[in-house]
């Protein structure tokens, strides 16, 4: 149970550093990690749903929120967000398909289907998700004072 319970501190420490790059309007980034459980009603019928993660496991399925706000006085536009992955999780996709992503610490960029990870005997194979440490969007377009949006990721428990 501490080990799991070290693996939540882990990902809810990594994740609270999310970080943007714009030009000089003032972005406030808010994020939050859930965990979807399926329960069964009364009735047996099952339902989705997302809490607060006080434990996990291997295999849970994560939801990661990260919130924008235009917290200046001026416009903002052309605006990067960026995410690293916790090392305890694996990657599992984005509600918009929109990002790009790093499986070298955040040195390159690209969409996954074009990166290439070194394999121990130096060949090269296809990236996987699981090889994924960092996530970002480049978000091409303005966001007025005091307008706001989301990004969702989505992530496996290793």
């Amino acid at each position: 149970m501490k080990i799991f319970t070290s693996i939540v501190a882990a990902i809810l420490a990594c994740f609270c550093v999310a970080s943007t790059t714009f030009a000089a309007t003032p972005l406030q980034l808010v994020s939050d990690v859930f965990v979807e459980r399926q329960v069964v009603k009364p009735d047996g019928s099952k339902t989705v749903i997302l809490e607060k993660p006080n434990l996990v496991t291997p295999g849970d399925n994560l939801v990661f929120v990260v919130r924008y706000k235009n917290v200046g006085g001026a416009t903002a536009s052309n605006f990067v967000v960026t995410n690293p992955l916790p090392a305890a999780v694996a990657f599992d996709g984005t509600s918009d398909g929109l990002e790009t992503v790093s499986v070298d610490g955040g040195k390159s960029w690209g969409f996954l289907g074009t990166l290439r990870v070194t394999k121990p005997d130096g060949t090269l194979r296809p990236a996987l998700r699981s090889d994924v440490t960092h996530i970002k969007w480049n978000l091409n377009q303005t966001l007025t004072a005091g307008a706001e949006g989301k990004l969702i990721f989505r992530g496996i428990v290793k």
